[in-house]
């Protein structure tokens, strides 16, 4: 496989059309997932707290129900639909999150909880709500969105990375703890991806949270490019998709040119770190003088 734009695996027209699950799905990459699972003709679940941005939904066999990743009764009922209404579910994607960055003293504790409850806790809730299921059924597959950030952690994104790696780390264990269950398990590690999860960006560094969202508006993937790895996945089952060149690039030099990733991390963060000075410099400069009494 050469490029960015891979080859799909065809979907076994002898095979009845998956169930399949995707949280997040209202915009961005999840809508993307889920358009694409649709026109392959599977039957679609998709999920998200924003039901009027969901709409119109794509065509194809596809349902919406409302669904905070968070929240554990919301899970077990939409788990509960999918055995009432499909008799089942084939595959759980994960694909739910939120953006943010900002340095390690910087991030307040509450914008820590958000992160990893939607990121990290959100991801566990699906898995720990569909694996009983999975296991009733003798078959299934969770396939967890991460992120390359999850794999070879940049600075200025704390509390994204974080999150990111700990879904890469369920993934593992999962992959092993549940494979002796016929239950597959994939995870992806996207770059830069041009959605509009910038949307949700917290952070309380303004120059690093304008690098951020410079970075997704030109990633070099669409949605849909990814979502084509990701329906691929589904027929070949793959424990890691590494969906961009610049991803599989700075794995390699991680693993083999770690003083090479590490000089390009160091060079680029004193340069951030020197227009945050350079900027809040010019920001005190500007204060009108406080009067004294």
């Amino acid at each position: 496989m050469t490029g960015d734009t891979p080859r799909r695996a065809a979907r076994d027209e002898t095979l009845p059309p998956r169930r399949i699950l995707v949280t997040g799905a209202a915009s961005g990459l999840g809508r993307a997932i889920a358009t694409r699972f649709a026109a392959d003709g599977h039957k679609v679940l998709m999920t998200d707290v924003n039901q009027l941005r969901a709409l119109p939904l794509p065509d194809g066999d596809v349902t919406f129900r409302h669904l905070d990743v968070r929240d554990e009764p919301a899970w077990q009922s939409a788990m509960a639909w999918c055995r009432k209404t499909w008799g089942g579910l084939d595959v759980l994607v994960n694909n739910a999150g939120v953006a943010a960055a900002g340095r390690i003293e910087k991030i307040e504790l509450a914008d820590w909880d958000w992160v990893l409850d939607i990121n990290l806790k959100g991801t566990v809730l699906g898995c720990r709500t569909f694996t009983p299921l999975f296991k009733d059924q003798g078959h299934g597959h969770i396939i967890n969105i991460a992120s390359m950030a999850g794999l070879v952690n940049p600075p200025g994104m704390v509390s994204y990375n974080v999150s990111k790696a700990a879904v890469v780390s369920l993934s593992e264990t999962l992959r092993h703890e549940l494979k002796p269950f016929d239950i597959a398990t994939t995870v992806v590690c996207p770059a830069f991806v041009r959605t509009n999860i910038a949307e949700s960006l917290r952070s309380p560094d303004p120059a690093l949270a304008e690098t951020a969202r410079r970075l997704i508006e030109n990633g070099s993937l669409t949605p849909e490019q990814v979502a084509e790895r990701v329906a691929t996945a589904v027929e070949t089952k793959p424990f890691l998709v590494l969906t961009h060149s610049e991803g599989r690039r700075a794995l390699f030099a991680k693993r083999w040119l770690p003083w090479y990733l590490n000089y390009t991390f160091a060079k680029n963060w004193r340069k951030s770190l020197n227009r945050m000075s350079t900027e809040a410099d010019a920001a005190l400069t500007s204060a009108p003088p406080t009067s004294e009494q």
